[in-house]
């Protein structure tokens, strides 16, 4: 078993509170010793009480999951002998209401664009394959009921 610690830091100083004009505005401070600006969403709470400078919970969660499905999907490549040379994502999770009627990331597209070497480009079959395997490894896909989908595109 591994913990993981993030310790999330708001301060509301001399700015008014029980009116809900006060800024969302905090920070992230991970285990590595990296810090965050973080803030709500700016389509959730408009700027001037949200930061658009930083990332929202929302955001991260997306990133979260990408990168997760990133991490395994390198190793799998790996160790079947295929090189990637390049892998990048534009994933766009939903907001919207689920089944109960409240507002969750009903769904989560991940939309990976791999260049591999020329010597190892392993198809499309293959490729489905490795990004199949990567979505039952991934820890974060495997922790949430978001429904995940794979959109991938190779070199």
């Amino acid at each position: 078993m591994s913990a993981y610690t993030t310790t999330i830091i708001w301060k509301r100083g001399d700015q008014p509170f029980v009116d809900n004009k006060y800024k969302r505005a905090h920070s992230w401070r991970f285990d590595s010793g990296i810090t965050i600006k973080a803030s709500s969403s700016p389509s959730i709470v408009p700027a001037p009480f949200s930061d658009p400078s930083a990332v929202d919970p929302e955001e991260a969660f997306v990133a979260s999951i990408s990168s997760c499905h990133m991490l395994w999907f390198l190793f799998i490549a790996a160790e079947r002998g295929i090189v990637v040379d390049y892998y990048t994502d534009n994933a766009e999770g939903i907001l919207a209401k689920d089944e109960s009627g409240k507002l969750s990331i009903t769904k989560v597209t991940l939309r990976p664009h791999i260049v591999y070497d020329k010597s190892s480009l392993p198809g499309k079959e293959i490729n489905a394959k490795i990004h199949k395997q990567a979505h039952e490894k991934c820890f974060i896909a495997n922790s949430v009921k978001t429904v995940i989908e794979v959109e991938s595109t190779i070199e």
